[in-house]
């Protein structure tokens, strides 16, 4: 049996299980879903998005899945404590694909019209307002593993930001992967941000046993209204057993600012999508990465931002560091339809080789049908400076203290796009720790708060 037919002969025989433990919103998109896998199936390696990651592969296993939501015993404000300093923040937890909601944060008070909780249980509270957004941009028919994760997704994480709403506090969400066997967890995460509003979203993925295989499939959708403001921050610090596949979907209003930034300080295997769509004009757009990979572990990223209106201004950038025989992968492509005049948009992917074994695959695109247009991408791989190299070590500096300066130096320009300095100080750190092997896995979230 081949990794699509098992979930789709598995939701077929537990539909009505699956659907008692999730909402109306949820339940009305999973046949479709299946019925999309059905006809088209997980993407392959003779996908040109995707012939970098075996994604049938991946979920060929047969990995375990809490369809009957049983309730895992952890409290994880007691275990997981972070400890990024003068970040103060509301710190909520996704326990596998469940929000955590018996416990809140000592500081749960939000401004009126905020809502921050479980996706499941805002679904039913207000299905007309989730329903307007659920599912709206997460496109399926592109992507099976998102079709395969709308099959099965019961849970997740909701945040709504009313017009005009300006959030002081980041929010932060810690997704904490947990089980004693081989598990399978489908996360959704929504996010709407209202015309004028502010908000910031930090998120730290976490696998609490490095013993046990997970794998974590995760759909985020985000939308940013007309003037409104919003950072999305993603980090990863799993176990070298944890397969992630995420797929991030935005779209920005007229005169938004939009910031994503993925950083991966350690992992097994991740794929990580990215589909941007500017939908009104006079918007921005960073969406930059990191990762820092060595032993066997493997990144492979893919962006798409669409350039659908003029007066837009997009700027990408993703570095990688690679060692041992580490495996990396990067496409992105930029598209800029007819009429979009006046688009900016930068794009830009250098990869570090820090041994001979490590491998780069690197394949930047621009897609352009506007003439009066402002548009450059570009790609590098390299080695470390051995001029370089060699003049701190004439200085005296040992030889594994100068690489590791060279490469933290190489990843500084993407984390000086964080606009939070408590947290931007504390990955300097961890990206310290990570190089000089500090950084084996993450012991209760530290990257985060």
């Amino acid at each position: 049996m081949n990794a699509v037919q098992q979930y789709i002969e598995l939701y077929k025989s537990q539909k009505n299980l699956i659907d008692t433990h999730s909402s109306e919103v949820m339940n009305g998109l999973r046949d479709e879903a299946v019925a999309l896998l059905e006809s088209r199936g997980l993407p392959s390696l003779k996908d040109e998005e995707h012939r970098r990651t075996d994604i049938e592969s991946i979920y060929a296993p047969d990995y375990g899945l809490n369809l009957g939501r049983i309730e895992i015993e952890v409290n994880p404000y007691e275990v997981f404590r972070c400890d990024v300093p003068n970040l103060s923040t509301l710190l909520y937890f996704v326990v596998n694909d469940s929000f955590y909601k018996s416990v809140q944060p000592a500081a749960a008070k939000l401004p009126d019209g905020v809502l921050v909780g479980s996706l499941r249980e805002m679904s039913v509270k207000y299905p007309g307002l989730v329903s307007r957004y659920y599912g709206r941009i997460a496109d399926m028919k592109r992507d099976g593993t998102v079709a395969l994760n709308t099959a099965f997704a019961q849970d997740g994480f909701f945040l709504y930001v009313p017009d005009g709403m300006v959030l002081e506090k980041p929010i932060q969400l810690v997704n904490i992967l947990q089980g004693n066997v081989d598990f399978m967890v489908n996360r959704r995460l929504l996010i709407v941000v209202g015309k004028g509003a502010q908000a910031k979203l930090l998120v730290c993925d976490h696998s609490d046993d490095a013993a046990v295989k997970f794998l974590s499939s995760q759909v985020c959708e985000i939308f940013v209204d007309d003037d409104a403001v919003f950072d999305y921050y993603d980090m990863e610090e799993s176990s070298e057993n944890t397969t992630k596949v995420a797929s991030v979907f935005v779209r920005q209003g007229a005169r938004s600012n939009v910031l994503v930034n993925g950083i991966v300080l350690h992992n097994g295997v991740t794929r990580s999508n990215y589909y941007t769509e500017f939908a009104g004009e006079h918007a921005e757009l960073s969406l930059c990465g990191m990762a820092i990979v060595d032993k066997e572990q493997s990144v492979d990223t893919y962006t798409f931002i669409d350039h659908a209106v003029s007066h837009c201004h997009s700027n990408e950038l993703f570095k990688y560091v690679l060692n041992d025989s580490a495996r990396g992968s990067f496409a992105g492509r930029i598209l800029v339809r007819h009429g979009a005049q006046k688009t900016e948009a930068y794009q830009s992917n250098k990869n570090l080789c820090a041994s001979p074994l490590a491998k780069m695959y690197t394949k930047p695109q621009l897609e352009i049908y506007a003439d009066d247009v402002k548009c450059s991408h570009g790609a590098t791989v390299g080695q470390l400076d051995q001029n370089a190299l060699f003049y701190m070590r004439s200085r005296g500096i040992p030889e594994a203290e100068a690489r590791m300066l060279l490469m933290f130096a190489f990843t500084n320009d993407v984390i000086e796009q964080v606009r939070l300095d408590a947290l931007k100080d504390r990955l300097r750190q961890l990206v310290e720790k990570r190089f000089r092997g500090e950084l084996a896995k993450c012991s209760g979230c530290r990257a985060c708060r």
